[in-house]
């Protein structure tokens, strides 16, 4: 594919606007009393698909640039914006990790297979993400808020982060296997961690 890192950082773009719109305006909010809120959303599926799209540095940025601009412009959540950033960007690292480094997703031919290993990908980096975020949480509001209200935000973000992540994945890999055949149609699939063979040389060297 000519121009493949334009490609991919025009993508990027593209996902960080996505996950901003999706953690923006499709999310439930729910207040918790002095100390923030938690919400129900898609932007971590957004993550993960431009993970298993673009790989995990690519796409672990799509995610957190638009979730940490999103945190920036809601003074509920501008606080936990580089809590943000960090854990989002590791969403799109383990998740790349594991389909492109281990998996070999993008240039794997048998549907099947290329199905485990979109869902153990995504599994794994909402897994981690699903672990951190109230851990990292509770520590980042217990220096900045207090014990009383990092314990009520530990309280809620347990569940509310393990239903985002079981939404999560069941998203993130429905449209991944729906895109991945149209995207190779198309031309703008990209192979992810394999080396690409060296064109051939138009014209022979003639013998001596």
């Amino acid at each position: 594919m000519k121009n493949e890192k334009l490609l991919k950082v025009v993508f990027t773009g593209l996902f960080a606007a996505l996950s901003y719109v999706v953690f923006t305006f499709l999310q439930i909010k729910i207040t918790l009393p002095g100390a923030g809120a938690v919400s129900i959303h898609l932007g971590n599926a957004v993550c993960v698909l431009g993970a298993l799209l673009l790989g995990g540095l690519y796409g672990g940025l799509g995610g957190a640039i638009g979730m940490t601009i999103g945190d920036l412009f809601d003074p509920v959540y501008i606080l936990t914006a580089p809590k943000t950033f960090c854990l989002k960007l590791c969403i799109g690292l383990i998740t790349g990790l594991i389909a492109h480094r281990i998996g070999h997703l993008s240039t794997e031919t048998d549907t099947r297979r290329a199905l485990k290993w979109t869902t153990l990908a995504a599994v794994g980096g909402l897994l981690f993400n699903a672990v951190f975020d109230p851990l990292v949480g509770y520590y980042y509001k217990l220096l900045i808020l207090g014990k009383p209200a990092a314990e009520l935000t530990l309280t809620w973000s347990i569940p509310i982060t393990a239903l985002n992540a079981v939404i999560s994945t069941f998203v993130s890999v429905i449209v991944y296997m729906a895109l991945r055949p149209a995207l190779k149609k198309s031309g703008l699939f990209f192979i992810i961690g394999e080396k690409q063979p060296k064109a051939e040389t138009a014209e022979a060297k003639p013998e001596a």
